[in-house]
């Protein structure tokens, strides 16, 4: 008899427990790595979208690099799933950019309060297997074209970047602080490549594969999707911008 009263109760618990379950398993399933991007540009950021609560909504984390290519993300406090909806919220809890169920090739859109349409698409910052190549060449005939503004050039000394993407390519070698020529990297028209011999272990688990050219910056884009920006120095040699992250040269060297 007693067993027979508590069967109600265990189907109750069961049900609650199954639907739960039910609505949690969207944020679940949503969780994980992300790719952010602003469309009809080169500016792209690998996001996680974390499973744990954050201060509002969920944790949401992306690289510092992200503030300068992406500046939409500094207003970003977290994110959550309603139904189908993917929302990255400000710091009060409010979406600033929903993105709807995917479409054929699994990337979502959506558009910010300026007009700006933004793409995220599954995969980037830790995902195993590199992100399937855009679309749009990440160097383009614009770019090769394109100098920067007088506002860019007075800036940051960009008065001594090269004019165009095509004078960027070339061999280049990693000067760290003191230690010299610690590792190479080919920047060919569409592609970069570690050479062999590289005895740094950054820049061997960074493992470039893109990079590009806009308005007077050098970014390098990395095999699971995030970048790092460099800034002209003059004279071939290049420096990861100092707002970002550890410093160090690019310098051109011959074959």
């Amino acid at each position: 008899m007693r067993l027979r009263r508590l069967l109600p109760v265990l189907g109750l618990l069961a049900w609650t427990g199954c639907a739960a379950a039910q609505e949690t398993s969207p944020a679940r399933d949503a969780a994980g790595p992300w790719e952010l991007a602003l469309d009809g540009s080169f500016r792209r950021c690998g996001v996680m979208l974390a499973a744990e609560p954050g201060p509002v909504g969920q944790a949401l984390r992306f690289p510092a690099g992200c503030r300068r290519a992406l500046p939409v993300v500094n207003g970003l406090g977290g994110w959550r799933q309603e139904g189908g909806l993917i929302q990255l919220l400000d710091r009060e809890g409010q979406p600033v950019l929903a993105f709807a169920s995917p479409d054929n090739d699994g990337i979502r859109s959506a558009e910010s309060p300026s007009g700006e349409r933004y793409s995220l698409a599954q995969g980037g910052l830790s995902a195993g297997a590199r992100p399937a190549a855009p679309e749009t060449p990440l160097i383009t005939t614009a770019a090769l074209s394109t100098l920067p503004t007088a506002r860019d050039s007075s800036r940051d000394g960009l008065a001594i970047a090269p004019s165009t993407a095509a004078a960027v390519t070339g061999l280049y070698t990693l000067d760290r602080f003191v230690e010299k020529d610690v590792c190479r990297v080919m920047l060919k028209p569409a592609s970069a490549q570690v050479q062999e011999g590289c005895r740094d272990p950054g820049l061997a688990l960074f493992d470039p594969t893109a990079w590009h050219y806009e308005a007077g910056r050098l970014t390098l884009v990395a095999r699971r999707g995030h970048s790092v920006e460099l800034i002209p120095l003059g004279e071939g040699r290049w420096r990861r911008d100092p707002e970002i992250g550890t410093t160090f040269v690019l310098r051109r060297v011959e074959p």
